[in-house]
């Protein structure tokens, strides 16, 4: 959905169309096509480090939003809206199913109608895990060396050094 009169959302709109073809492309290579893999990744992502690998499948909306540093590893089934900023520090694990939404949208229905979306950044520091099927919600951040549990809702930002799990995501203990 967009308006056809407003320049910028048109152009939006087909940096979308341009990045899910990218995204449906690495999706479709053969595990062990390695560098041609790479080679998409470093396309669609904004920025990256030499060492990384994100394992098929693999979604997001603009893909020049997401920064990921050096020793990234994701899971199978990696979605991240990314119509906000989304920063991975260095050595950082996300398990299976995990999602990444800065988009959100206005309370009040005639403003949503409008087509009016906000957007939040999204950080995630250093040496995090982040286990399978967590969902990081718009405006939040997660400290350096951080756990957060499978299954968890992360609306809130945690600290570093800390195992959180949960819906919604909480501090359980230090670590």
């Amino acid at each position: 959905m967009f308006n056809k009169k407003d320049d910028d959302e048109k152009k939006r709109f087909y940096e979308r169309i341009r990045c899910k073809a990218l995204c449906h492309k690495y999706n479709s290579v053969s595990p062990e096509m390695i560098g041609i893999r790479l080679d998409l990744l470093k396309s669609i992502l904004g920025k990256t480090k030499s060492i990384f690998l994100l394992e098929q499948s693999f979604m997001c909306d603009y893909g020049y939003n997401i920064e990921i540093g050096e020793n990234f590893y994701s899971n199978h089934n990696l979605i991240i809206l990314d119509e906000g900023n989304v920063t991975f520090g260095d050595n950082v694990l996300v398990g299976p199913n995990c999602a990444f939404y800065t988009s959100t949208h206005p309370f009040s229905a005639e403003i949503r109608m409008s087509g009016k979306k906000i957007s939040k950044p999204i950080k995630i520091g250093n040496n995090v895990w982040i286990c399978g099927n967590v969902t990081v919600l718009p405006g939040v951040s997660i400290g350096d060396n951080s756990i957060i549990g499978a299954g968890s809702v992360v609306s809130k930002d945690i600290p570093s050094n800390v195992l959180a799990l949960g819906i919604p995501c909480r501090v359980i203990k230090n670590i």
